[in-house]
C-alpha cells in the first residue's frame, strides 16, 4: 500500500487548481488523468498516477521536453462512471493537452465519447476491454494487451492441467462483462462454457451470494474479474466456505494490493500480468523505471501497475521528444511512429493503424510472504 509519504505526493499532484494555472502560465505540456485516489479501488488509481509521476519528474528534473515541464493533474473518480466523466468535462473546460492514464474499463468508457468530441488523444487507459478498443478511433492508444488475451491465456493453462470445471466471479459493469465474455470466447474454443457465474457490485465487498452461488457448483477453478478488495473478500470468504479449488484473476485486479489485502492467504492465487516484472536486477526500461521511482520515493517498492504507469508515461514523454510544435495532431502522428520497446518479455510497438501496442500476457503467482512468482 502507498505510504503516507506517497499518498501526500499523489494528492499534491491532484486536484489543485492553483498549482495547474500556474502550470499553464509557464507554457507547460498539462496531462488530464481521472482516477481512483480514495475509496475499495484506490490502490489502482494511487499506484498508477505514482509511476506516471517517477517518469514526469525525472523528466522534468532534467529540464523537460524541449524547456517544457510535463504536468500531470490528477482528479479523484472514486472508481465511479459519472465522476468520472465529470473529471473528463473539466479537463476539456481547463484545455488540457491529452487525456492519460484513466483507470478503469466504466469509468473510461464514460470519458471516451467526450474525448473524442473534442478531440483529445486519450492514452493508456488502465482497462484491456474491448469497447476502448473496437471500432478503431485515432485519438486512441494502448500500452496493454486485452482482457481477451488475458483470459485465453488463463483458460489455455486451465484446461492443459485438465480442468474443465471453470466458474466465473465477476464486478457487474462494463468491466466484469468484458472479463466474462472473454473466459465465455475462451472456453468456446474448447466446445466449454462456464460452470457457474456470479457477480459483485463496484466498490462493494458483499460477496455472500456469490460464494454461495459458485460452491454450490463445486468449480474446479474460479477466474475472478474484479478490483483487489472484492476478489480478496471472495477468497476468504470462500476458503472458510470449504472450497479448495484455484483463484485466477485479470491483471486489473492490482497485483500487489491484491497480495496486501490478502496476507498469508494470498498462497497460490494465480493473477495474469500484462507488463514486464517490475521486480529484481533490471536493464534497459524496467531499470529505468526502478531508478526513476526510487528517486521520487526511496520507500516506494516496484509493483506491476506503477510500472504500468511508468511504461505509460514514457511512452508519452517519446512521443513528445518527436515533436515539434507541440499539438494534439503532431502527438498522434508521433505516437504512431515511436520505435518498439522491448523488455522482459514484453514488446510495445504502434503504427498508423495498431494503436494497441502490446499483447504481451503471462501468468504470476503470489506466496503467503507477499511476493510475486512468475
Amino acid at each position: 500500500m502507498l505510504s503516507r509519504r506517497q499518498l501526500a505526493l499523489a494528492l499534491a499532484g491532484s486536484a489543485l487548481p492553483a498549482a495547474f494555472a500556474r502550470a499553464q502560465e509557464r507554457r507547460a505540456i498539462v496531462l488530464g488523468q481521472s482516477a481512483p485516489l480514495t475509496g475499495p479501488s484506490a490502490q489502482l488509481g494511487l499506484q498508477m498516477q505514482l509511476g506516471a509521476k517517477a517518469c514526469f519528474e525525472s523528466v522534468n528534473s532534467a529540464g523537460g521536453v524541449n524547456g517544457l515541464p510535463i504536468v500531470l493533474h490528477t482528479l479523484d473518480d472514486g472508481y465511479e462512471p459519472a465522476r468520472c466523466k465529470a473529471n473528463t468535462e473539466k479537463f476539456i473546460q481547463d484545455d488540457v493537452f491529452a487525456l492519460f492514464g484513466f483507470v478503469g474499463t466504466p469509468t473510461s468508457l464514460a470519458a471516451l465519447p467526450l474525448a473524442t468530441q473534442a478531440k483529445l488523444p486519450f492514452i493508456a487507459p488502465l482497462t484491456g476491454a474491448d469497447g476502448l478498443r473496437e471500432p478503431f478511433n485515432k485519438l486512441v492508444f494502448h500500452v496493454r494487451a486485452s482482457y481477451m488475451d488475458e483470459t485465453e491465456l488463463i483458460v489455455k493453462q486451465l484446461t492443459e492441467l485438465g480442468l474443465k470445471k471453470i466458474a466465473v466471479f465477476h464486478q457487474n459493469d462494463a468491466y466484469g462483462q468484458a472479463g466474462l465474455v472473454g473466459v465465455q470466447r475462451a472456453l468456446a474454443r474448447r466446445k466449454l462454457t462456464p460452470t457457474a457465474v456470479a457477480t459483485v457490485e463496484r466498490n462493494s465487498t458483499d460477496v455472500a451470494l456469490a460464494v454461495k452461488t459458485l460452491a454450490a457448483a463445486q468449480p474446479e477453478a474460479i477466474v475472478q474479474v474484479s478490483a483487489y478488495k472484492s476478489c480478496a473478500a471472495f477468497i476468504r470468504t470462500a476458503r472458510k466456505a470449504g472450497y479448495g479449488g484455484l483463484f485466477y484473476n485479470v491483471s486489473f485486479v492490482g497485483t500487489q494490493a491484491l497480495a496486501d489485502e490478502l496476507g498469508k492467504d494470498a498462497a497460490g492465487v494465480v493473477v495474469s500480468q500484462v507488463m514486464p516484472s517490475p521486480f529484481g536486477a533490471a536493464v534497459g526500461l524496467v531499470d529505468d523505471y526502478q531508478h526513476a521511482l526510487k528517486k521520487l520515493d526511496p520507500k516506494a517498492e516496484p509493483n506491476y501497475t506503477s510500472i504500468e504507469g511508468y511504461i505509460a508515461a514514457r511512452v508519452v514523454v517519446d512521443a513528445l521528444k518527436r515533436m515539434g510544435r507541440p499539438t494534439r495532431e503532431a502527438l498522434v502522428g508521433a505516437l504512431e511512429t515511436l520505435p518498439a520497446y522491448e523488455s522482459r518479455g514484453y514488446q510495445l510497438r504502434f503504427g498508423p493503424s495498431r494503436h494497441v501496442g502490446s499483447s504481451f500476457v503471462e501468468l504470476s503467482m503470489l506466496t503467503a510472504d507477499g511476493k510475486v512468482r512468475r
